[in-house]
């Protein structure tokens, strides 16, 4: 058989949350943030789920192409515009629309040859200092592009740096306004974060939304809220089997560099996850499992191939039992992809990214 370890897409848990997030700011269109194979979980397993949204953004032209080949015939957004001229060959054959942030590729706009102009979505850095023009750049930057016959529409974007803590989104968003102020075109607004957090401000409405990370059922500003406080339901389950089971009697330890020494008897369970299928070499022992459903913990470090759990509470619990590493158990009972991430000192997107090409992946009924 198979090595025991799978990993499972939901794509009820996909439209579950699209439509939490529409929920949240009930006026706007909504991208699909699909960068990254979509956070991990494949864009040919997610598109289903999300195929309800008003459009996809994404980062790579070959996964543009992707989302083209299963049929979507709606927009697609280029989140970091073009690399190089030629690109914009490929963006007037899909019919993409792209991200314009630096003066270079207003040059290649303006060079570009099309039958078709391009719509495109002029990024101001309002504070995030990534990408984007200036404040005191941005209308000369937008007159620019409004005389270049290769540009038909354009809309005016930004992104904030500080949607999921105390200092929020004002001081960003009062910048956007003033330097926006009187220019015609659709505004782009509002992470995760920036939608769940403050998409009821009015003074954040906006045209489009653009929720990455809570539409895979993470919460963007864990431990102030969970998953669960935003009813986000987990997109990607990571489980997988005992392999073997040791007894241990006091002093024992336990992995590489004996780092869990056991103070008492104790049964431990060897699981098939290690961190070449994904899951962080640096999560320490207490970083919360599920064991046939229950919630336990794992104990000393994570090898390539295997992580060790404590039996001990679960009498039951052997060679064969269900480990749950994130997600949802076959009993029901989900770990949030947070708390694992929490415990390794990073965030669920690194944890969704990671997850290795050997771990097979199928798709939930």
């Amino acid at each position: 058989m198979p090595r025991p370890i799978q990993a499972t897409i939901h794509p009820q848990a996909l439209r579950h949350n699209l439509n939490r997030v529409r929920l949240a700011a009930s006026d706007a269109q909504v991208w699909a943030v699909t960068k990254a194979n979509a956070y991990g979980h494949g864009i040919e397993r997610v598109f289903d789920g999300l195929r309800g949204a008003d459009g996809f953004a994404l980062l790579d032209l070959s996964e543009a192409q992707r989302v083209r080949a299963l049929g979507w015939r709606g927009p697609i957004l280029l989140l970091e515009g073009v690399f190089e001229a030629r690109d914009l060959e490929l963006c007037s054959r899909l019919d993409l629309w792209h991200t314009v942030h630096c003066d270079e590729q207003i040059d290649m706009l303006a060079l570009h040859k099309t039958h078709e102009p391009h719509r495109v979505f002029l990024k101001m850095n309002s504070g995030m200092n990534r990408l984007g023009f200036a404040p005191q750049r941005f209308r000369s930057a937008w007159t620019r592009l409004n005389a270049l016959p290769q540009v038909d529409e354009i809309s005016l974007m930004t992104h904030f740096s500080d949607a999921d803590g105390p200092k929020g989104i004002a001081e960003q968003m009062a910048r956007f306004a003033e330097a926006t102020r009187d220019l015609p075109g659709e505004r782009s607004l509002s992470n995760s974060a920036a939608t769940l957090r403050h998409a009821q401000d009015a003074a954040v409405k906006a045209d489009w939304i653009r929720p990455g990370i809570a539409v895979y059922g993470s919460s963007p500003d864990f431990p102030a809220h969970s998953a669960a406080d935003w009813d986000l339901q987990p997109a990607m389950s990571l489980n997988a089997q005992v392999i073997a089971v040791q007894s241990l009697q006091a002093g024992d330890t336990v992995g590489y560099g004996s780092s869990f020494v056991a103070d008492r008897a104790m049964r431990i369970g060897v699981v098939a996850c290690g961190y070449a299928d994904g899951y962080p070499r640096i999560c320490p022992t207490g970083t919360p499992v599920l064991v046939n459903g229950q919630r336990g913990r794992t104990v000393g470090r994570v090898s390539m191939d295997m992580l060790t759990v404590d039996l001990s509470p679960f009498p039951d619990a052997g060679m064969g039992s269900a480990v749950t590493l994130w997600g949802q158990s076959a009993q029901g009972a989900v770990l949030a992809i947070d708390e694992v991430a929490q415990a390794a000192g990073t965030v669920g997107y690194e944890l969704m990214c990671a997850l290795a090409l050997r771990v097979p992946v199928v798709l939930a009924d």
